[in-house]
């Protein structure tokens, strides 16, 4: 029997999309408060999924989105570093 891995799927907060994780990009708000970038998926706090795709992390920044997802003023720096990470 050819047992596939399932492939865990999750929701773009701007595009509603559902897509594998891996090609979405996690922000989290840590239980400290602080937003960061999780690239390894795993970091304690609360998360949000946004699309790999630089349009989206624009929409999400002029519409606040993240703030209002994770309760919590989002930086300009994580939004810099969500565009770094697509270069």
């Amino acid at each position: 029997m050819n047992k596939t891995k399932k492939i865990p799927m999750r929701s773009c907060v701007v595009t509603r999309e559902r897509l594998p994780k891996n090609e979405l990009v996690r922000v989290v708000r840590t239980p400290e408060g602080n937003v960061i970038v999780d690239t390894t998926g795993k970091a304690n706090g609360r998360g949000a999924y946004l699309k790999k795709d630089l349009t989206v992390f624009e929409k999400a920044q002029k519409s606040k989105i993240l703030n209002r997802q994770l309760e919590v003023e989002v930086k300009e720096e994580v939004f810099e570093e969500l565009k770094a990470l697509l270069k």
